[in-house]
């Protein structure tokens, strides 16, 4: 089977092994479960497990058994921590620090990137994207939103364009055409 060249890091082996990096890099204080892992990179455990073997077994990532959660976090004392959490921040950073800022927010149905990331993280080539496309669903207070993803923009360095529709409008998108291009192109759902 061949696999996709990441469009995000061409240096990464696969997309689920740079947004695995990016969660663990980008939260370096946390250890992640392997199931928290496989909703941020929406990947299946059995994925996931590989993946982490992997990372592991070349010192690219720590593990630790508590009960019977397998618990990984990031090598961070190795040399090549700080470069890499940079490459990664600026390449897959959006999935995970959206995730965590968006989690604590109520009224969100569905949260997805979109765009030009969007399609990046799903191989489609093309530039690196200068922006990252955020659609959020449901009926949320937006001030709450703006606060947390300013902070995202910063750490980002670039701009998070957001919009917000409701869950009967993301459901029914004729006539919208807006919706129906987005739901038309590459989407990468935000797991909260």
């Amino acid at each position: 089977m061949e696999t996709k060249v990441p469009q995000l890091l061409p240096l990464a082996r696969s997309a689920l092994q740079g947004d695995i990096l990016a969660a663990l890099y980008l939260s370096p204080e946390r250890q992640y479960t392997l199931t928290e892992l496989a909703s941020i990179a929406n990947a299946s455990i059995r994925a996931v497990h590989a993946e982490a073997n992997r990372l592991v077994s070349t010192g690219w990532a720590k593990e630790q058994r508590i009960g019977r959660n397998r618990m990984m976090s990031a090598a961070t004392q190795e040399l090549f921590a700080r470069p890499l959490t940079e490459l990664l921040l600026l390449t897959h950073g959006p999935l995970p620090l959206l995730t965590e800022a968006l989690a604590p927010i109520d009224g969100i149905k569905h949260a997805f990137i979109y765009g030009s990331w969007a399609a990046r993280h799903a191989g489609i080539a093309g530039p690196p994207p200068n922006d990252v496309d955020l659609l959020i669903v449901g009926t949320v207070v937006m001030d709450d939103v703006y606060k947390v993803v300013e902070k995202v923009e910063r750490r980002l360095r670039r701009e998070v364009s957001i919009q917000r529709v409701t869950a009967q409008r993301w459901l029914e998108p004729e006539g919208d055409s807006f919706l129906v291009h987005v739901q038309s192109r590459p989407l990468v759902e935000i797991h909260l």
